[in-house]
């Protein structure tokens, strides 16, 4: 189920691939993670959204972008862990608070785990 919906996630990665060099510096934002990304470079991916996650603990998106990356890695449990916390500060979060679609991902994504117990 992770890989499928990894495989339609696949054509968007792939397009915010061109450009990298060229961006300038700037502070990191929650949405940081998935920004950017090449898939020979998944490492360094992942190493840069360890530092969103550590930048923005409360926010459960972060969190659930580095889930994609972790599972791309092959890390499977670790993006499932990725998911629970998400799905922890979901929870937690004020009603109404957070973008429908990261609360339908997060779930959809923690199905998923449970299904591979």
């Amino acid at each position: 189920m992770i890989r499928a919906l990894l495989a339609a996630a696949l054509p968007l990665l792939l397009l915010g691939s061109c450009g990298e060099a060229d961006l300038p510096q700037r502070s990191l934002q929650p949405d940081d993670c998935l920004r950017d990304i090449r898939l020979d470079q998944l490492p360094q991916a992942i190493a840069r959204c360890n530092q969103v996650v550590a930048a923005f603990p409360a926010d459960p998106a972060p969190r659930n972008e580095r889930s994609v990356l972790l599972a791309l890695a092959g890390d499977d449990a670790a993006a499932c862990r990725d998911i629970e916390a998400a799905q922890r500060l979901v929870a937690r979060a004020a009603r109404g608070s957070l973008d429908k679609l990261l609360v339908s991902e997060v779930a959809m994504r923690q199905r998923s785990c449970l299904s591979q117990r």
